[in-house]
This record gives C-alpha cells, sequence and structure tokens, in this order.
C-alpha cells in the first residue's frame, strides 16, 4: 500500500436473501464459504489488512458478534474494535458511528468502509486502486471506487463521472439509480459511467463533518449513541435508547448525493458483489458448457447450469438442464430458471407470511460456543447434534420441560449436574434430568462432539432458565 494507514471498516450486519436457501436471516451470504477460500467476510478481512492497514473495525450486530470474530480468529486478524448496532440502521448510522469511535483516538486517519459480501480476487490490483485514491481523500475529499463495466447491468447504481483529474481521481457528477434496460445499455456506450460499488475511503472528520452539514439530526442521535455506549465482553456495544429513534437511511442518501467534496476512482480489476446465484454461477469454476458442479453433486448433459449441494449425504444429479440454478440443503431445495433468480427475495417473504421455518433458519443453528443441528424432532423427543469448541461452555442452566442424554461421540465433555462435576469421554453417556441444573464444557484443545436426545413435552429453545453465562447472554437467548 503506502505510508499512510488506513483503518478498515467492514460492514457485516445484513441479512441477504437473494441466495436462498444457502444464505439466510440467520446465517447471511458474508459468513458462507460461497466462492474461494473461506467466507466472503474473510475474504475481504484478509484483503484489508497487512501492510498499509491498520487493525479492522467491525460494524455488527449482536446475532453475529461472535460468528464475525471466530471467522477473523480462524483467518488471523484481530480486530481494532467490533460495534454492536442494537438494530439495523441502513449504511449511515454504522458508517458515523465507526468515523466517531476513530475520531476519539486519530480524526484525521484515514478510513475505508467496505462491505464484507463482495467478491474480489485481484488483491494487488484493488490495493492499486485505494493507493490512487490516498491522495484525495488526505486532502479532504471522500472518495467512492467505482466499476469498470463491462456489460448494461440494470441490478446496479451507476457513478456519472466528472473532469478534471485530481491526484488520481475524478470529480463525481451525480449519481444515478439502477437503471432500466435501455438506460444501462445507454450508459455502457457513452464510456463515462461506473458501477456504484458502494466502497469510500475519507478521514473521520470529514465525514462527520458531511453530516454536521447535511445530516445534522444524524450526528446527534449517533453521536448520543456511541458516547452512550457500553463495554460488553470486549464488544462495544451501542447505546439502543437512541439508536433505536434514527432513521433507517443509506450513507448515499444521507450525505453522499448532497456533498460537494466527491471523488471517484476508476477500479478496473474483477469485483462482483454476489447479489445472486447468476453473480455466482458467472464467477464459479465452469467446464465447457457454462456448468458449475459445487459440493456433491454430478452434471450429465447439462448447459449453463450451476449445481449445488451442501450436504455430504446429499448427492445431486442434474441431467439435461439448460440455464438451471439447482441448490440443495439438508432442510431446502431450490430449482429455478437462472432468469427467475432475482425473485428470490419476494419468494423468501412469501414463505416468511405462510409461517415457513425455512426462510430464515436453518437446521444448524451457529451459537458463540459451536454450533448445534436438529437431526429428528418428534412430538415426545428430539435428537441433535452438538459442537463445542475448544475451550467454550454452554450457559449453567435447566428445563422445565425436558430432559437430557448426552452422548459423547468426540472428545471429552465436562459435565456439571447440580454439585456434581465429571468428565465424559469419547462412547460414554450422562443423563440429566428434568430440572437439573447443569452445564457441558469443552475442556480440550479440539472440538468436542455429542448427540443429544431430548425426551419431554416442549424441545423451544425458550424452556431455559439461565443462571451463569460466559456471553453474558441474558434470560431467553438461545443455546
Amino acid at each position: 500500500m503506502s505510508a499512510a494507514m488506513i483503518t478498515p471498516v467492514i460492514l457485516c450486519g445484513g441479512s441477504g436473501t437473494r441466495l436462498w436457501p444457502v444464505s439466510r436471516k440467520g446465517f447471511p451470504k458474508q459468513f458462507i464459504d460461497l466462492i474461494g477460500p473461506g467466507s466472503l467476510f474473510q475474504q475481504s478481512s484478509r484483503r484489508l489488512s497487512g501492510e498499509g492497514f491498520t487493525a479492522p473495525l467491525v460494524v455488527t450486530n449482536s446475532d453475529f458478534r461472535f460468528i464475525a470474530t471466530q471467522q477473523l480468529s480462524e483467518a488471523g486478524i484481530a480486530p481494532g474494535a467490533v460495534l454492536i448496532e442494537p438494530a439495523a440502521r441502513n449504511t449511515a448510522p454504522a458508517l458515523l458511528a465507526a468515523a466517531l469511535v476513530q475520531a476519539q483516538s486519530d480524526p484525521n486517519g484515514l478510513m475505508l468502509a467496505a462491505p464484507s459480501d463482495h467478491y474480489i480476487t485481484q488483491s494487488d490490483t484493488f490495493c492499486d486502486s485505494l493507493r490512487r485514491g490516498i491522495a484525495a481523500a488526505q486532502e479532504g475529499q471522500i472518495v467512492t471506487f467505482g466499476i469498470k463495466p463491462d456489460r448494461p447491468e440494470t441490478g446496479y447504481g451507476y457513478l456519472e463521472l466528472g473532469e478534471d483529474r485530481k491526484n488520481g481521481a475524478l470529480p463525481l457528477k451525480r449519481f444515478v439509480e439502477k437503471p432500466a434496460l435501455e438506460e444501462a445499455q445507454r450508459m455502457l456506450a457513452h464510456g463515462g459511467y461506473l458501477w456504484n460499488a458502494g466502497i469510500f475511503m475519507y478521514t473521520a472528520q470529514i465525514l462527520i463533518d458531511a453530516f454536521a452539514a447535511h445530516a445534522p439530526e444524524t450526528l446527534a442521535q449517533v453521536r448520543a449513541s456511541v458516547d452512550g455506549a457500553s463495554t460488553d465482553l470486549g464488544f462495544l456495544r451501542l447505546d439502543p435508547d437512541t439508536w433505536d429513534q434514527l432513521e433507517d437511511i443509506s450513507v448515499d442518501y444521507a450525505i453522499m448525493e448532497k456533498v460537494d467534496n466527491l471523488s471517484v476512482v476508476t477500479h478496473e480489476g474483477d469485483w462482483s458483489d454476489l447479489g445472486g446465484w447468476n453473480a455466482v454461477h458467472q464467477h464459479a469454476d465452469l467446464d465447457g458448457n457454462g456448468v458449475a458442479v459445487q459440493g456433491s453433486a454430478t452434471a450429465v448433459d447439462c448447459k449453463d447450469t450451476l449445481l449445488r449441494s451442501e450436504s455430504d449425504g446429499v448427492h445431486m444429479v442434474g441431467l439435461g438442464l439448460e440455464n438451471i440454478v439447482a441448490v440443495a440443503m439438508p432442510d431446502a431445495v431450490l430449482v429455478a430458471d437462472r432468469s427467475k433468480t432475482s425473485a428470490l427475495g419476494d419468494v423468501v417473504k412469501a414463505m416468511r407470511k405462510a409461517g415457513v421455518s425455512q426462510a430464515d433458519n436453518f437446521p444448524k443453528d451457529h451459537r458463540p460456543w459451536g454450533f448445534f443441528e436438529t437431526l429428528i424432532l418428534s412430538e415426545r423427543f428430539q435428537v441433535k447434534r452438538i459442537v463445542v469448541n475448544p475451550g467454550a461452555a454452554l450457559s449453567l442452566q435447566s428445563h422445565k420441560y425436558r430432559a437430557e442424554h448426552w452422548i459423547v461421540v468426540v472428545g471429552t465433555a465436562k459435565v456439571t449436574i447440580d454439585d456434581n462435576i465429571q468428565l465424559v469421554e469419547e462412547n460414554q453417556s450422562v443423563y440429566i434430568p428434568l430440572g437439573a441444573v447443569h452445564r457441558m464444557e469443552n475442556p480440550g484443545d479440539v472440538p468436542m462432539e455429542l448427540i443429544e436426545v431430548q425426551t419431554g413435552t416442549y424441545f423451544g429453545e425458550d424452556d431455559i432458565t439461565r443462571y451463569e453465562d460466559v456471553y453474558a447472554r441474558g434470560q431467553g437467548a438461545k443455546g
């Protein structure tokens, strides 16, 4: 990079539906291994680390805070701070909160705001684009990064370029909303337009000043939320009382379309927001017939098709398919014409309205300590597979309506049942009576795995009385 140090602001609180059933509200696309090594969040974090970058400032929500920190740890990255949004309020409040936190220590430090779910493979080219924006940002410009279009795309907003190059950046003439096809074709032919990637570079103080000039009420509310923030297990939890009053508004609408100090750098390398299955197909490894196979799947006599299986126990076979996306999960299957996949958001809304659990929830439920997945759910019993991370522990808890049997199949469990503490090793089991105060822990250095058989009359996650929890979750929290 450059002698100038950049603090990345990585936004990872969104919940995507256009990549259903792989991406759902409970575990959205930024945390999923879609293409390439690691999740999109991990790829973004690696791309914005190393020489020229300070530790990232991550903005997420309470549900994803442990997932984000675990994935950062797996990527070998220590965050500078993790801000917890009390509620989703779009990008304007999130980026402003990050700038206010940064300004407490270095108001003139460079910041780079980037979504966590973009796919960029040419990191060197991307870093070169960032270099070309540094001088303009240091001189008080807000620098945005546009993508040189290669097709008349109607799913992206556009940036219309001005003239008179400044320090490797051009002035921005205006933002253009997502266009109709005819307008997109015209802009592509004109050549003076870029796709809006939603990536910005600025100093903390310049962004704060922009809000002071164009969105003072938002600035006052976000400042109050930052001033009232509390530290929670190393996370910075923004004050909810003022945050909840904030308008849900993007940074584009709040300030970017109003400021007069906005410049653009053209990034000519690869880029995609992976906004749908067509984008995944486009960037996947394709055979000579345009077929991408991911996971446990076989394609026979197919063309321009994506087959993906998320389970080794579910083998997908595509026979004679053309222009199809087929995705198999343990609990849901998508089969769609590729030209129709943009409607998946509406499909998910319809499933929610109909009470379909798969609209938002996975069988595998991620927790701060690991995860569990439901294998069998019946009227009088439930069977789960539980995996506990090394050194992690579930809360000390009891249940009113169910008893539990635990069979350890991998590793060793440290089990508390009332006043008794014991080690339960592989091929051993233990019984937890209804009402007993209990906890399971993993004292080892490898993931511990067990099968849990619950018997009783009610198996909801809200049947938990919590007595002690290392993750500081209150009553009603899951797991």
